[in-house]
């Protein structure tokens, strides 16, 4: 696991959601990146129960449970503004134990599902953001493997993703603020999906042209 940077691509103009990830993986194939299997994230929200919040006065939380195919037997349960929790894959039968505290926001569930490619120590995932049966956005996953703190090789990340991204290549993701020196880790990445996830899912209270 190396240092990681997922950013989200706005679909090209006059196109959809799959034709601009198309020539993202054909930018990628001329470069000489090789597919390298399939990958998928998802996230399902739960939020606090109501009774919970009446009887202890709180304000409700919302809680983000995901998977990484990358991590097939671990669960990632993330609070808003709080710490990342991984646990082994069995913490879904828990949450269903604990209904009483945290509800299952079914109609939240969103994935992004896509492609794997290998390029030189770079490891690049391009994906579709899709909510229920439609495709929402765009994500791309970047990942240096042979580092792990984020100071050290933020410049090359940059570099490579421009050469293939052009202008959308992102600024520094937020978690990287946080880490400074420090080993960067699996929860880093789900919490950059966690932030990626939610601003699609603002997006989509408003009309956006050419996703459909």
């Amino acid at each position: 696991m190396g240092v990681t940077c997922v950013a989200q691509v706005p679909v090209a103009e006059g196109k959809s959601v799959q034709q601009t990830v198309e020539l993202l993986t054909r930018k990628l194939e001329l470069l000489g990146a090789e597919k390298q299997g399939t990958f998928c994230v998802d996230c399902e929200t739960y939020h606090t129960a109501a009774s919970t919040i009446g009887s202890q006065g709180q304000t409700g939380k919302l809680m983000y449970v995901m998977h990484n195919s990358e991590y097939p037997l671990s669960c990632f349960a993330l609070f808003e503004n709080g710490p990342c929790l991984i646990a082994d894959a069995n913490f879904d039968i828990l949450m269903v134990k604990l209904k009483g505290f945290f509800q299952n926001a079914k109609a939240n569930k969103i994935e992004s599902r896509g492609t794997r490619y290998q390029y030189c120590d770079f490891l690049v995932k391009v994906g579709t953001v899709t909510m229920g049966p439609s495709a929402r956005g765009i994500s791309v996953e970047v990942e240096y493997g042979p580092c792990v703190i984020a100071n050290d090789c933020w410049n090359l990340l940059m570099e490579f993703m421009q050469s293939f991204m052009g202008s959308h290549a992102p600024g520094v993701p937020s978690v990287f603020g946080t880490k400074h020196d420090s080993v960067y880790g699996p929860a880093d990445t789900m919490v950059q999906y966690m932030e990626l996830f939610n601003k699609i899912r603002k997006q989509q209270q408003v009309p956006v042209a050419g996703i459909r």
